[in-house]
C-alpha cells in the first residue's frame, strides 16, 4: 500500500485544497445562513413580486339620499343625488411585452383609447412591471379594449397579463347639477396611499369622516395564463356611511326650476329659495341658481367669474334684509309688550292702535324715513300690510325709550339668532353682524348711535344669512317655538351581512324651547295674511286655492361702498297654509332689473319680481306633498272656482281698507 510521507509536497497539497474546500464549504453555509435566515425577508418579498403582489381592492364612498319621507304616510324607495359607479384603469407590463410588439401596440391602443402616442411611447418603454395608460374608463370601453386585446394575443407573442385593469369608483349625479353647491364634489385623483377621496367643499368635506371607507387588498399571481385583475381576497374592502338628508329630490327640482325661471324673468344675476320644515327644521329644499356642475368642478374654480356659484349663498352671504325684516320688529315690540304687562306696567303700544305716521323725523337721523306712500295713521297690520317704515320706527322708538338699546339688541341675539351661526350642516356659514352698544367700528365709529333702532326696526343696519331668516319665520309659522335648522336626516352604515348601522339619527322630532307665546304668533300671522291680498304689497304672492303668509323686502347693496340705488337684493318670505304650514319658504333675487311696469309697480321690489316665484314654487310644492287646498274659494277672477264672498280673508281685507280709509281721508 502506497501513501505519501508525512511532509511531502503531495501530501502538504491534499491538506491546502482540502482546507480551501471546507473555508469555502463553511462560507456558503454562513452566505446561505445569511441570505435565507437573516435577509430571507427581503429576498421572499423580490421573489415573490416576480410571481405575485398585494393589489388594493377599492372601496365605495357613501352616498347622499333624498328624503323620500315627506310625504307624510307615503314614504318612497331610496333615491340617490350621488352615487360610486365603477369604472376602471387600464394598465400594462412593459417588461412582459416584446419589443417587437410594442410600437402596433401603441398605434392601435392610441386610436382605441383616443390618447396621444407620445405618451403611449413614454410609458411603453419604461422599465416597470406596471404603468397606468388610462382612468376612469367605463365598463363599455373596457370590453372594447378587452375583445381587441383576445384578438391580438391571438396573433402576436404577447402574454395575456401583458396588459390588466384595476377596477375603481367614481362620483356620479343621477341628476346632474341639481343641488350641486350643497353636494360638491370630490377632486378626480385620490390619494395614492389610502385610496381616498379629496372633497372639495359642501357636504362632501363636512362629512368626509363618515363617506370615507377603507381599501381591501387581493392577492394577484404573476403568471402568462393568470389574469391580473383577479385573485384571492386577503381583506375585504370597507365603503363608506351613506347620509340620509333632509331635502326631497323633488322638491328641489320643483325649486330649482321655477327659481331658473324667475331669475330669468326678472333679468337678475342670480338668486337662491330656502323650503324649511317649521316644526322640525328639516330644509326641504335649498335651490341656487346659476348652478355649479359638480362633475365640472375644476372649470369653476379655475375661473374666477365662476367660483361665486361654488358655494352655498344662502349660507355664505350676508345682506340687509329690508322689510322681510318688519314681521320680526313687531314680534320684539310684542313680546316686550308682554314682559312689561307681567310686571305690572303699561305696554308700549296697542297693535290696534292709530298711531300717527306722517311725520318721518327721528332722532339723530339727518334725513326723514319715508313710506311709499303718505299714511296719515296705521295700527300694526295696517302697517304690516302697507310695509310702513314710518310706523315700525314709531314703534321701535317707544321700545327703546322703554326698555333700553341692550334689550332691543339682546332680543334680536338671544331671542331669534341673529348675529351667531344656526349651525346648520353646511360649511363655511357666515354669522352676520347685530350691532352692539358701545361697540367701535373698525373705522372707529360707534356700531350702535342713536338712529341705529330706526334702521333695524325696517330691516338696515343688521347683517343676515338667509337660514337665519327662514328660522325665525319659522318660529312666527310654529306658534313660537325653536327650531334647529339642519340638512341631514340620518347617517347609516351597511355592514356585509345586509345590516345596518344607524351613527347618527336626527328622523325624531325634539320640540325647541317657546321663544314667543302663542298670541304673539297668531297675531303676527294674522298681519302677514294682508300683505298677499287686496292692498297688500304682495298680491303676486297669493296662491290659487291655499292661504298663504309672508312678507316682501328690498334692500340696496353696498357697491364701491356706498348704497347704490341702481343694484338691489329683492326677497320674499313666506310660508303655506298660513295657519297650519307645511313649509316656510325664502325667496332671493340678487339685482333684478331696474324698471317700472305699468300697472304693478317698480320690478325691483321683492313683492313683483320674487313674489310670482314664491308662488309658483309653493303651488307645485303644496300640489306634491298632498297638502289639501284649505282656501277652496280663493282663486283668481275668471276662475270658475272663484268665490269672493266665501273665499278666506274676503272679510277681513275689506273691514281693515274700510278702517283705513277712514283714519287717512
Amino acid at each position: 500500500m502506497n501513501s505519501q510521507p508525512v511532509g511531502s509536497p503531495e501530501r502538504k497539497r491534499l491538506v491546502i485544497i482540502a482546507v480551501f474546500l471546507s473555508v469555502l464549504f463553511c462560507f456558503l453555509i454562513i452566505r446561505f445562513y445569511y441570505i435565507q435566515i437573516v435577509e430571507g425577508e427581503k429576498w421572499t418579498k423580490v421573489a415573490l413580486a416576480q410571481h405575485q403582489y398585494v393589489a388594493t381592492v377599492p372601496f365605495m364612498r357613501g352616498s347622499f339620499y333624498s328624503n323620500t319621507e315627506v310625504k307624510r304616510g307615503h314614504p318612497g324607495e331610496d333615491q340617490p343625488f350621488v352615487v360610486d359607479v365603477p369604472k376602471f384603469h387600464l394598465f400594462i407590463d412593459p417588461d412582459s411585452i416584446p419589443e417587437g410588439c410594442k410600437k402596433k401596440m401603441v398605434e392601435q391602443m392610441s386610436h382605441l383609447l383616443q390618447t396621444p402616442k407620445e405618451k403611449l411611447i413614454f410609458e411603453f418603454y419604461r422599465k416597470s412591471r406596471s404603468r397606468k395608460i388610462a382612468s376612469w374608463l367605463s365598463r363599455e370601453q373596457r370590453q372594447k379594449v378587452e375583445q381587441w386585446w383576445s384578438e391580438l394575443i391571438k396573433t402576436e407573442k404577447v402574454v395575456r397579463n401583458g396588459i390588466f385593469f384595476l377596477s375603481d369608483y367614481q362620483r356620479s349625479y343621477p341628476f346632474g347639477t341639481m343641488l350641486g353647491p350643497v353636494l360638491h364634489t370630490v377632486q378626480g385623483d385620490k390619494d395614492p396611499e389610502t385610496g381616498q377621496s379629496l372633497p372639495t367643499g359642501g357636504l362632501e368635506m363636512l362629512f368626509n369622516s363618515y363617506l370615507r371607507g377603507k381599501q381591501g387588498k387581493r392577492l394577484i399571481v404573476r403568471s402568462p395564463r393568470h389574469p391580473l385583475d383577479t385573485g384571492k381576497i386577503l381583506e375585504a374592502p370597507e365603503n363608506g356611511a351613506d347620509i340620509y338628508l333632509t331635502i326631497n329630490h323633488y322638491l328641489q327640482a320643483i325649486a330649482e326650476t321655477e327659481l331658473a325661471k324667475g331669475v330669468k324673468t326678472a333679468n337678475a344675476k342670480g338668486g337662491w329659495a330656502v323650503m324649511m320644515d317649521p316644526r322640525t327644521g328639516e330644509i326641504l329644499a335649498l335651490a341656487q341658481m346659476p348652478p355649479f356642475d359638480p362633475s365640472r368642478y375644476a372649470d369653476y374654480f379655475n375661473d374666477p367669474s365662476l367660483q361665486e356659484r361654488t358655494r352655498v349663498r344662502a349660507v355664505t352671504d350676508c345682506f340687509e334684509p329690508g322689510s322681510i325684516f318688519k314681521p320680526i320688529t313687531m314680534a320684539i315690540c310684542l313680546k316686550a309688550n308682554e314682559e312689561l304687562k307681567a310686571k305690572g306696567k303699561k305696554p308700549i303700544f296697542d297693535p290696534d292702535e292709530k298711531i300717527p305716521t306722517v311725520n318721518g323725523w327721528f332722532p339723530g337721523r339727518s334725513t326723514p324715513l319715508k313710506d311709499g306712500r303718505t299714511h296719515a295713521f296705521l295700527n300694526m297690520e295696517m302697517g304690516l300690510q302697507k310695509s310702513s317704515n314710518i310706523y315700525m320706527a314709531r314703534i321701535a322708538q317707544r321700545l327703546v325709550e322703554t326698555m333700553g338699546d341692550q334689550w332691543y339688541r339682546s332680543a334680536l341675539s338671544d331671542l331669534f339668532g341673529f348675529g351667531k351661526k344656526t349651525q346648520i350642516d353646511l360649511p363655511a356659514e357666515s354669522g352676520g353682524l347685530v350691532p352692539t352698544p358701545g361697540k367701535l367700528h373698525p373705522n372707529g365709529k360707534l356700531e350702535w348711535s342713536l338712529p341705529t333702532p330706526y334702521s333695524l326696526a325696517i330691516g338696515h343696519n343688521i347683517l343676515i344669512n338667509s337660514i337665519q331668516i327662514v328660522r325665525a319665520y319659522a318660529i312666527i309659522a310654529n306658534g313660537g317655538y325653536d327650531v334647529q335648522p339642519h340638512l341631514v336626516r340620518k347617517i347609516v352604515k351597511k355592514k356585509e351581512d345586509g345590516s345596518q348601522q344607524i351613527l347618527v339619527d336626527n328622523t325624531a322630532y325634539r320640540g325647541g324651547k317657546p321663544i314667543l307665546s302663542s298670541q304673539i304668533t297668531k297675531r303676527i300671522v294674522r298681519g302677514l295674511k294682508y300683505i298677499t291680498k287686496e292692498g297688500g304689497t304682495s298680491k303676486r304672492a297669493d296662491i290659487s286655492g291655499y292661504t298663504e303668509a309672508g312678507k316682501s323686502g328690498t334692500s340696496e347693496k353696498i357697491v364701491d361702498g356706498i348704497y347704490s340705488k341702481d343694484h338691489h337684493i329683492s326677497s320674499f318670505l313666506g310660508f303655506a297654509p298660513a295657519d297650519n304650514p307645511r313649509f316656510v319658504l325664502l325667496i332671493s333675487l340678487d339685482d333684478p332689473e331696474k324698471k317700472f311696469i305699468p300697472g304693478v309697480g317698480k320690478h325691483q321690489h321683492g313683492g313683483v319680481c320674487a313674489a310670482p316665484i314664491f308662488k309658483e314654487i309653493a303651488t307645485r310644492s303644496l300640489q306634491y306633498l298632498g297638502v289639501a287646498p284649505d282656501d277652496p274659494y280663493g282663486y283668481p277672477p275668471g276662475d270658475p272656482r272663484r268665490d269672493a264672498n266665501r273665499a278666506d280673508w274676503t272679510l277681513q281685507v275689506q273691514k281693515l281698507k274700510e278702517l283705513y280709509e277712514s283714519w287717512n281721508r
